[in-house]
């Protein structure tokens, strides 16, 4: 296998993966199976309404060789609610557990020394054959845990990032707190078009001046008495590593407030404050201008700020095993 730490994020593949069939009202015994390309009809009901969701998680290595899943239990939940808001069946949270930690106990061996870490990917996607189901749900699914080992997300260090603010949805309201690679894939036009004409690495989506999220990752401000992020709807996806890192900062002394942010107050925040995005590859990646109606604005003085990386440190030291886990966020496979 190539060294997954130099390769592309996501990339590489460990060689094991679980997976388990959901036909006529009934889950199959899971199993685990070298990872092979799946074979689906033609009319399978993802390929043609997008009956589909995802989670994305990771398991550590530590510096005395031991393993641990970080939010196993918060991410099997979320997966749950995806599904159900989807309708598509799903093993009981017990089995889907079983499938992820019995995956990460196949490809242990493959597990990079930290900070590269196993990525884990639990897939669910609806199989029934007809392409006359536009208004009915999938009852036939595949459900798999796929591993790729991964390096350092920022393995050339943590570099700010260029980020336009659109006043535009990213997904439908009720519909974005679904891990759904529809949502995804909605995101991935005004991305494109942000990096070409403003070299921007990420769009933050603002409907009507309501700033929200990036196509794949919550947004945050901080500065040194406060961290200020959007309050959870069906808007925007439900992060874990956002609960994670508000939970940290409430015990760093931090004022947390979940609300609204107005765009005016963004831009008036960032002249003083920091702002980060936050997700399960990056953690936490600060933000070092704002692109906003043809004009730019810096953040702070553009540089990786002060209690960004605090806030950032002080989660990554738990997941690396180098600090206490009081909130029980660590388990065993």
């Amino acid at each position: 296998m190539s060294d997954p730490t130099k390769q592309p994020f996501g990339t590489v593949f460990a060689p094991r993966m679980t997976v388990c069939t959901h036909t006529d009202d009934a889950w199959s015994e899971w199993k685990t199976t070298d990872v092979e390309p799946v074979s689906l009809h033609p009319g399978a009901h993802v390929l043609h309404y997008s009956s589909s969701c995802f989670e994305g998680l990771k398991a550590y290595r530590w510096s005395n060789g031991e393993v641990r899943i970080f939010r196993l239990d918060s991410h099997v939940a979320r997966m749950q609610k995806s599904a159900a808001l989807l309708h598509l069946p799903i093993p009981s949270p017990e089995v889907v557990k079983t499938m992820i930690t019995s995956a990460v106990k196949e490809n242990v061996e493959h597990i990079p020394d930290y900070p590269g870490s196993l990525y884990i990917r639990p897939t669910l996607f609806g199989t029934t054959v007809d392409i006359g189901a536009a208004a009915v749900p999938s009852t036939d699914a595949m459900f798999y845990i796929l591993c790729s080992p991964v390096g350092d997300y920022f393995s050339g260090g943590l570099r700010p990032l260029r980020v336009l603010l659109a006043e535009r949805a990213r997904s439908t309201p009720e519909f974005g707190m679904v891990k759904a690679g529809a949502n995804y894939a909605q995101a991935l036009g005004p991305l494109l078009k942000a990096k070409a004409e403003v070299q921007a690495d990420q769009v933050l989506f603002s409907p009507a001046g309501d700033t929200q999220e990036t196509g794949a990752a919550n947004f945050m401000l901080i500065n040194s008495e406060r961290v200020v992020t959007r309050h959870l709807d069906g808007n925007f996806l439900h992060g874990v590593t956002r609960d994670s890192l508000l939970t940290l900062a409430k015990d760093l002394g931090y004022i947390v407030e979940e609300r609204g942010i107005p765009t005016p107050e963004l831009i008036e925040f960032v002249k003083t404050g920091e702002a980060g995005l936050s997700g399960t590859a990056a953690v936490l990646a600060p933000i070092g201008t704002f692109i906003f109606d043809g004009t730019e604005h810096t953040v702070g003085n553009g540089d990786v700020g002060e209690h960004t990386m605090k806030l950032r440190q002080a989660l990554v030291d738990i997941q690396a095993g180098k600090a206490e886990d009081s909130h029980g966020w660590l388990s065993a496979p």
